[in-house]
């Protein structure tokens, strides 16, 4: 959703400001033409309102606050949240430009968002989903290498809660298989262990004794046929044949099953601070949501089952 467009122009110095600002964006920041767009048509709105507010108040927190609670009247939440970033960045840069002493973005407080809860698959899903490159196989629709292979990927992405760019990052001095680990470096360059579960090292070492053979520890774990590392589109092709074999809606991702590994291992009672440690999350807060998922989920089934629900 967009702003509001306004026929009204801007004065000369704001509108000449506003043209050298996209320039900015495109040019200095190689922002994609879609932010730079949005950003420029958030600032002019601001603008232009600032002008017909005819309040005679300099640019202040104080006007930018008035803004805000007057498009709440008409705009959703997380589209005020991306215009008012746009509007940030651009008074950032006037002061950059030595034209503002300060910006009125300072302190401006916006409306807390929604957080949505993760999308993930059921247990029974998931289950469908890790049998169908075996199935896929026996019906001679994938190669042997590859079944191994990607029954390797969605064994590893959903057994230990790897993110799809940890997974091709994967080198066979990474597996532990006798510890049945797998050692990652995540976001921040922080490194974590991540248990991933005995089927999953049964089927790593089915796949490297049979169709990798000898290997350097340096070796890329996910390769295709040619030797090359798998990426990460790589993957997401991959998932939908057994995304569409399953069942299952073709929209899912890699990190879907990223998601089904946290809430599963909360739904059977593992500790909070545990599951934060194997997501990689520097922060609690970013691991709860799950049990968000999980409390929603036994309130629909009350709601369903329960006859005073």
């Amino acid at each position: 959703m967009e702003m509001p467009e306004n026929a009204n122009e801007l004065s000369s110095p704001w509108a000449e400001r506003l043209k050298r600002f996209e320039d900015f964006l495109a040019f200095e920041e190689r922002r994609s033409k879609h932010t730079v767009r949005n950003y420029v048509k958030a600032t002019e709105a601001f603008l232009q309102w600032v002008g017909e507010s005819d309040s005679g108040e300099t640019m202040s927190p104080r006007l930018v606050r008035s803004y805000v609670v007057e498009v709440q009247r008409h705009y959703e939440r997380r589209t005020i949240h991306n215009h008012v970033s746009g509007m940030r960045v651009f008074f950032k840069w006037l002061r950059r430009e030595g034209e503002v002493e300060g910006s009125p973005m300072l302190g401006v407080r916006l409306p807390k968002l929604d957080r949505p809860l993760p999308v993930q698959l059921s247990e029974l899903q998931i289950l469908a989903l890790l049998d169908a490159p075996m199935a896929l196989l026996q019906s001679e629709q994938v190669s042997p290498l590859e079944a191994w292979r990607d029954t390797l990927v969605l064994e590893i992405l959903y057994g230990g809660g790897l993110r799809i760019g940890e997974l091709c990052g994967l080198k066979v001095k990474d597996v532990d298989a006798t510890a049945g680990v797998v050692r990652v470096m995540g976001k921040g360059s922080k490194e974590r262990v991540c248990p991933v579960g005995v089927v999953a090292i049964q089927v790593y070492q089915h796949y490297l004794a049979h169709y990798r053979g000898v290997c350097a520890p340096d070796s890329w774990v996910f390769v295709r046929r040619n030797g090359e590392s798998l990426s990460p589109r790589t993957i997401q092709a991959r998932l939908k044949i057994y995304l569409k074999h399953a069942g299952l809606p073709m929209d899912l991702t890699p990190h879907k099953l990223w998601h089904s590994f946290a809430t599963h291992l909360l739904d059977h009672g593992a500790d909070l601070r545990i599951v934060q440690n194997m997501l990689g999350h520097a922060s609690l807060s970013s691991t709860q949501i799950y049990t968000h998922v999980g409390v929603s989920r036994l309130k629909k089934a009350h709601a369903q089952a329960h006859p005073r629900a």
